[in-house]
């Protein structure tokens, strides 16, 4: 069976499914870019793993330069962890009112400072323990090398000091554990973890790729940062919208 991939973004569920009978083949303006199958994979396909609570399930381990030549033949969002391709969908609107006040609690923060907040869809490009290149697209980030870490093609190359990721129900596993242990081995200093379905935030501060501090901050408390003394944050200002 053959996809397109705007199809395929809009259905997976239904394709996951279906997959379970046949490869369903992904297209982009008619070309075929990829093969969604079963777990009983054959070698060289490649399969996009649904971003569900369904981790466990093993997926298909590609090479870096097979994820490029899947990312240069799609306008989908992707991200590439210890060898495997995870397709990103649409946030919802919690997730999004989190986003914006952080954002504006962030940018007022840095005001002045040599620092910057960026957002997603926003590429970083981290080696893990092995030394393998892995792409992330974390929900927001405090940058502190930019201007010079900025290469001739008006990309990111650095490492942000401090990264975000609001969970969800199809995202915690891969947030809790992959991103955890990539970013404590990649040389960012702070993690954030915001879980809106416990309304919990939980911060990791590393060094040398260990765990040197953790605490999480719930309903009515305020949010302290390790590595940025002055950043604080309401608690009550991220979960309770108005």
């Amino acid at each position: 069976m053959k996809v397109n991939s705007t199809d395929m973004q809009n259905n997976f569920g239904k394709y996951l499914r279906l997959s379970a009978k046949e490869p369903i083949i992904i297209t982009k303006n008619g070309k075929e870019v990829a093969k969604l199958v079963n777990s009983d994979f054959e070698e060289g396909t490649y399969i996009l793993k649904e971003s569900k609570p369904t981790y466990d399930c093993e997926g298909a381990k590609i090479t870096f330069e097979e994820f490029l030549k899947i990312i240069d033949n799609s306008e989908e969002r992707f991200e590439y962890i210890d060898g495997e391709i995870y397709l990103l969908s649409s946030p919802k609107v919690t997730h999004q009112k989190i986003l914006v006040e952080l954002t504006v609690l962030f940018y007022d923060f840095l005001n002045g400072d040599n620092c910057r907040t960026a957002i997603a869809p926003f590429d970083i490009k981290l080696k893990n323990s092995k030394n393998e290149i892995n792409i992330v697209q974390p929900d927001m980030m405090i940058i502190c090398d930019m201007d010079e870490k900025t290469d001739n093609q008006d990309y990111y190359t650095g490492v942000p000091k401090l990264i975000v990721e609001i969970i969800s129900e199809s995202t915690r596993k891969k947030d809790y554990i992959n991103k955890l242990n990539l970013y404590l081995n990649s040389g960012v200093k702070e993690y954030w973890i915001v879980n809106p379905l416990s309304k919990e935030i939980t911060l990791f501060c590393f060094e040398e790729n260990e765990i040197v501090d953790n605490k999480t901050f719930r309903i009515g408390e305020k949010v302290n940062s390790f590595i940025f003394g002055d950043l604080i944050v309401d608690t009550d200002a991220i979960f309770v919208h108005r």
